[in-house]
This record gives C-alpha cells, sequence and structure tokens, in this order.
C-alpha cells in the first residue's frame, strides 16, 4: 500500500461516500425541484440509488472481514462481487426508468427551459462526486476490494449524469428547451452502461476467473529466486474479494530432508506476500525434483 492509512481509509470511506449520497440527493432533488429541471430531479433519484448501493457495500465490507469457517473455508471476501453486483443492477433499473420517462416525456412534446441555477446545482454535484471518485478509487485499489471500487464507479457515473445535466440545463436556457430532456436521456444512457460494467466485473469475480497474468509472472518469479527451489510445474492464482489466492506447486533439491523443504516453501510463501500485499492465502505442494533433473 502507498500510505500507512489506507487500511484506516478502507473503513471511513463508506461513511464518507454514505453522507455525501444523502446530502446530493435532498440538495439535487430539492433544486430541481424549484428550478424546473426534469433532468436535476431525475438525477437526484439516481443519488437516491447510490445512498443504497453505500449501504450495500458497507455491509459487504463488515461481512468480508469475517474470518474464513467450516461453512466458508475460503472465507466471505466474495460477498463484495455480490455486492458490486447490485450496485451494478440499482444502477441499471434506475437509468432504465430515467430513459422510460424522458422517451415518454419528449414524445409527449411537454418540455420547458429550466431556471439556470439548476446548471448551478449540477456543477456542485460534479466536483462533490468527482471528488468522492478519487478517494474512492484509491481506497479501493490500494485495498484491493471490489466493492469499494464498485461504489466509486457509481460516484463517477453520478459525476458524468450531473455534467450532462449542467450542459442540458445551460443549453436549454439560451433557447433550447428540449436539451434538458435530451440530457436526461444521455444521462440514463452513461449510467446504464456503466451499471452492465459492474455486473459483468462481479460475474468475472465469482466465477474465479484468473488473476492478472503480471501477478502469475511476479509470483512465478519470486518462487524461482528463491533457494533451493527447481522448478514451478504448477501456478494458479483467484480472486476472493479483496485477497489473492494461489496454488503452487514446485520441485525442490532431491536431497533435502522434508524438514528443508517445508522451509523452503514457508520462504516462498513469505516473499510472495511481501511482493503481492493482497496474497493472503498461498498454498504450496513440494515434490522433490527427478534426480537426472537436479544433475542438469
Amino acid at each position: 500500500m502507498k500510505f500507512e492509512n489506507c487500511r484506516d481509509c478502507r473503513e471511513e470511506v463508506v461513511w464518507w461516500a454514505f453522507t455525501a449520497d444523502i446530502c446530493m440527493t435532498l440538495f439535487k432533488g430539492v433544486l430541481g425541484l424549484m428550478s424546473g429541471s426534469v433532468a436535476l430531479v431525475a438525477d437526484s433519484l439516481h443519488s437516491g440509488a447510490d445512498v443504497v448501493a453505500s449501504g450495500v457495500t458497507q455491509l459487504s465490507l463488515k461481512i468480508s472481514n469475517k474470518p474464513a469457517d467450516e461453512r466458508y473455508p475460503f472465507g466471505y471476501g466474495n460477498i463484495q462481487y455480490i455486492s458490486s453486483s447490485i450496485v451494478g443492477s440499482l444502477l441499471l433499473i434506475g437509468a432504465s426508468f430515467l430513459m422510460y420517462g424522458s422517451v415518454m416525456k419528449l414524445i409527449s412534446g411537454t418540455y420547458e427551459a429550466p431556471s439556470i441555477f439548476a446548471a448551478v446545482g449540477a456543477s456542485v454535484t460534479v466536483i462533490v462526486n468527482e471528488l468522492m471518485y478519487r478517494y474512492q478509487i484509491c481506497v479501493g485499489n490500494e485495498n484491493n476490494s471490489p466493492a469499494i471500487i464498485a461504489n466509486a464507479w457509481d460516484n463517477r457515473s453520478d459525476a458524468i449524469s450531473s455534467a450532462a445535466v449542467m450542459v442540458g440545463v445551460i443549453a436549454s436556457v439560451i433557447g433550447f428547451p428540449i436539451a434538458d430532456t435530451i440530457a436526461a436521456i444521455g444521462v440514463s444512457a452513461l449510467v446504464g452502461r456503466i451499471g452492465l460494467e459492474l455486473i459483468g466485473t462481479s460475474i468475472h469475480g465469482l466465477m474465479d476467473s484468473s488473476v492478472d497474468t503480471e501477478l502469475l509472472q511476479t509470483a512465478w518469479q519470486v518462487a524461482m529466486d528463491t533457494p533451493m527451489v527447481h522448478s514451478i510445474y504448477f501456478l494458479r492464482g483467484r480472486h476472493v474479494g479483496e485477497d489473492v489466492q494461489f496454488d503452487i506447486r514446485l520441485r525442490v533439491d532431491p536431497n533435502l530432508r522434508i524438514k528443508d523443504s517445508s522451509m523452503v516453501a514457508e520462504a516462498v510463501r513469505r516473499r510472495i506476500q511481501e511482493e503481492i500485499p493482497h496474497a493472503r492465502d498461498i498454498r504450496l505442494f513440494v515434490s522433490p525434483a527427478p534426480a537426472a533433473a537436479a544433475r542438469a
């Protein structure tokens, strides 16, 4: 991790996001109604979904902290992928309703230019949500947390949607009243796309997909650089929430005693964990190298 307090930020970031989302929901909802901006009111509903998403994320982080037990011997880390899929589903559902309402308004022709104050409100929410995105994406990446990363992208989608609202309101005020409704349609398309991407990432994680090739190469190189390791004949890794798990089968000098072979395995495990901070569970299988190969 870049900073010593990254772990502390993990516990605090979702509460900050939760508070910011509540404030933004109320701020945009009230200002949207007062200014007559359909897009800003719709955007406030998006922020309302963010409040639910932040609550789901906070719950998933608490559950993922539970230690492994007999029922879940590999731990509770994958709950974060479920949380991420819920956030993505909320975004997709909200985007669908927003798209439907905006298209119906466009077809009926019942639109009018909102007040310029709606643009001011949208600009404030762009800044707040972009700051929350940068804060959460930093914490999420440093802690390897898919739930926090999903929540960060939720805030980024809110910043994008507020930017679209701001452009639509300004265009409506200067003489194109239809722009506010068109902005709402654009917002729904962007939010829906982000929701689909989060759902796809969650499915990818729940299916125990392999870790990135770079991580496998790092683990392989660290193991091969460990004294007495002759070769590696099997290596795989997977994500379990914030953690990375590895299965490694290696061959050691056939002249080593069992005790010494175990010490080599522990050295490999320790060095990999030092090189890859999120590598929590490393299962090592040690066997002697063939005598002919060892002499070679």
